[in-house]
């Protein structure tokens, strides 16, 4: 089994997004990116864009070669959106998908996840598969776990398990460990490997009762998997840096982010955001040109380049 993520927070932009190579099937995990419109009253810096756009490149390359594309819920950082805004992936970006490749969406709750998979349907020209229960050997979703706590009229997302050749890998997307019963789920299934969304810290400033539970459901899980890759909203600020650190001292097994597990360097834009527009100042309205097409993020970020030698997006 081969896993590249190819999308996460700590390599510059929202998302949870992987490919996996098992048995001969090309299995793409949410296809989707976004950079937070608004982010401490600040669009995305021209750096994310660039970013963002060689990513969303990477996505597409991907998807053309899949044998399954799978959902895990309809948020836009996760799919393909006919309404994408400029920094998202579009559903006009994935035309050229391999005519057998299978569709398998989460089960849509709501009107407006019931309008995402149907502009699906007509954007990837094909019916779907709901992601319900065992596939085949190698393909099998869980049953729809809560995104984040366990609320009422909570929205809910499905956990993908692919197997190959007595390894398991378990892609756990936006669980943000706030629900135990989800972690026991996932133990349950005995992965080798997991990927995971982390906690908001950035949305939790003020309860640290919630802190403690996913760092303690962190840790409960990373006893029972050898390696544990966390990201995505955890990596959205400074302090789930450090809590990463932290969380990979106090555990016998592997815990790391995305950028870690594909041996390049940490990309932490989204955290970055405000430190960008002070250190590579970005003009007025540049945004709207870059809407229409008159506006390129190319420059800002080869002097992002000349202002941080880590810097290899």
């Amino acid at each position: 089994m081969k896993i590249e993520v190819i999308g996460a927070e700590s390599l510059g932009v929202r998302g949870l997004c992987c490919l996996v190579d098992a048995r001969g099937r090309r299995i793409v995990i949410d296809p989707g990116i976004s950079l937070g419109f608004i982010r401490h009253r600040l669009l995305p810096h021209p750096v994310q864009i660039a970013a963002g756009q060689t990513i969303r490149q990477r996505i597409v390359d991907a998807v053309k070669s899949a044998t399954d594309l799978v959902i895990s819920h309809f948020h836009g950082d996760h799919i393909p959106l006919n309404d994408a805004n400029p920094f998202q992936l579009s559903l006009q970006q994935l035309k050229n998908v391999p005519e057998n490749m299978r569709a398998h969406p989460f089960d849509p709750s709501n009107d407006r996840q019931k309008q995402r998979e149907r502009a699906l349907v007509m954007g990837l020209n094909r019916t779907l598969s709901q992601a319900q229960g065992k596939v085949d050997a190698t393909l099998s979703f869980s049953d729809p776990v809560p995104h984040g706590q366990a609320l009422p009229n909570h929205e809910t997302v499905t956990m993908t398990i692919i197997d190959d050749d007595g390894q398991r890998f378990v892609h756990a997307s936006d669980i943000q460990f706030l629900h135990a019963e989800t972690i026991d789920c996932i133990i349950h299934f005995h992965p080798d490997i997991v990927l995971a969304s982390g906690p908001p810290l950035y949305l939790m400033t003020d309860d640290q009762a919630l802190k403690c539970e996913a760092w303690n459901n962190i840790l409960k899980l990373s006893e029972h998997v050898s390696l544990l890759i966390v990201d995505h909203h955890l990596l959205r600020s400074s302090e789930g840096v450090f809590w990463l650190d932290l969380l990979a001292k106090r555990t016998k097994n592997s815990i790391c982010c995305a950028a870690d597990y594909m041996k390049v360097n940490r990309h932490l834009l989204e955290a970055m955001r405000t430190e960008f527009y002070q250190t590579i100042p970005v003009p007025d309205h540049w945004h709207e040109a870059f809407a229409i097409g008159t506006a390129d993020p190319a420059a800002f970020l080869d002097q992002a380049r000349q202002q941080y030698d880590w810097l290899c997006v």
